[in-house]
């Protein structure tokens, strides 16, 4: 079995190389390349004929002096009804520390409120989107727990 094993390993690498070179002689066979002619620049330019678009029709009929249909939309608005304005709160906290920060960002998710926040150096702006006064009141209440002093005013938008 050994001398099977000795003999088949260089024989089958033998193999393969001869494979490798009959391969690579059908590849790159001489005939091939004298069949082949040396390449001609050619210096025209080939125009191409512009496609005809359905689109390139709707173009043409300003000059033929008549218009494509356009469908018309009727919308009808009841404005009896008084359109009333949401009012815009403003709570103004003076914040000592991130975790103040951090608890009336918390606050505010478990309230619901809708708000944006502006923050100089001690001092934090929260505009407040709602209607309910009350809800606004006992969040000043809560926020004293965390000893955050917080004013809650009407906001007017400067024009």
């Amino acid at each position: 079995m050994h001398k099977i094993l000795k003999w088949l390993t260089p024989v089958l690498a033998l193999g393969v190389a001869i494979f490798i070179v009959f391969f690579l002689i059908s590849i790159n066979s001489i005939s091939e390349i004298q069949d082949i002619e040396p390449l001609t620049y050619q210096s025209e330019v080939i125009k191409e004929k512009p496609e005809k678009l359905w689109l390139n029709n709707f173009s043409k009929t300003e000059r033929l002096g008549y218009f494509y249909p356009v469908n018309e939309v009727y919308i009808e608005v009841d404005l009896d009804e008084k359109i009333t304005n949401t009012i815009k709160y403003k709570l103004t906290a003076s914040l000592l520390d991130p975790y103040q920060l951090f608890c009336l960002k918390e606050e505010l998710k478990q309230h619901k409120l809708r708000y944006y926040l502006t923050k100089e150096k001690n001092r934090v702006e929260l505009l407040i989107f709602s209607k309910n006064i009350e809800k606004l009141n006992s969040l000043v209440r809560v926020l004293k727990n965390y000893r955050i002093s917080a004013q809650i005013k009407p906001y007017k938008e400067e024009i």
